[in-house]
């Protein structure tokens, strides 16, 4: 079975994340990996936290400990993905033989864009329509999650959307809300269920939250610190996630 094209092309455009399951490959702990790879903690388990939401299937298993002991190990979708990592290493040494000029090299650049939205979840389209002046976009996620998108029909058709296409929701954590166990979602927002991972201060008063989903897919949102201590959450708590579709930004491979 082939990788998911925005897993593939994720690989070529964001090497040195990839490169992060070779050291989990050698290390056998975020911990460390991390170290090897010079970068911090955080900042891996954030790597790890993506490639795991583009894959079909968990890249990196974790061990008896939690995030913050016992150790991590790469699964055989991980092994595999290595492999193809190395081989693209080769190609693009080659490709980069073969570039006429710099400006090629500048020009590709701008062509592969990032993006600053925390959240990245693939998913398949399973029903596309017209709602006034917007497109209402349902995704299945996997696992029986599902989210809607709302966007513009000149959105759908310069992104050249149809059913069955797989794509990636672009969500920014600020726009994600935790809710209190006792709080009733919002009937025209999306709302996911998910175990909180770990809590991290951020700034005063506020933390990051990471939310497992049951897919194997996680979600990152913002909370106040106040909030958090009044709902009692801690990690292993049962939270569910709300926003609006038309917080949830589309992306497709070119």
């Amino acid at each position: 079975m082939s990788l998911p094209a925005l897993l593939t092309q994720h690989i070529a455009r964001r090497p040195q994340r990839i490169a992060l399951l070779q050291h989990v490959a050698e290390q056998g702990s975020i911990t460390r990996a991390a170290k090897a790879a010079g970068i911090s903690y955080k900042a891996a388990w954030d790597a790890i936290d993506e490639l795991n939401n583009l894959a079909a299937q968990p890249l990196v298993e974790r061990s008896t400990g939690g995030r913050g002991g016992g150790g991590a190990r790469l699964s055989a979708e991980g092994e595999r993905v290595l492999r193809l990592y190395q081989r693209l290493q080769a190609l693009q040494t080659q490709l980069l033989e073969a570039a006429e000029e710099t400006s090629d090299l500048d020009l590709l650049g701008r062509l592969m864009l990032r993006t600053s939205a925390r959240n990245q979840l693939q998913g398949r389209i399973t029903a596309l329509r017209r709602e006034g002046r917007h497109d209402r976009i349902s995704l299945a996620l996997g696992g029986g999650l599902e989210i809607e998108a709302l966007i513009t029909p000149d959105s759908t058709e310069g992104l050249e959307l149809s059913l069955g296409a797989t794509v990636v929701a672009l969500l920014k954590a600020g726009w994600v809300r935790l809710l209190a166990p006792d709080e009733q979602p919002d009937v025209s927002s999306n709302c996911l269920t998910a175990s909180v991972e770990e809590v991290l201060a951020t700034e005063e008063n506020m933390c990051e939250v990471r939310l497992a989903l049951g897919n194997g897919q996680t979600l990152c949102a913002f909370a106040e610190a106040d909030w958090l201590t009044q709902a009692k959450v801690t990690s292993g708590s049962v939270l569910r996630a709300q926003f609006h579709p038309s917080y949830v930004l589309l992306g497709v491979p070119v």
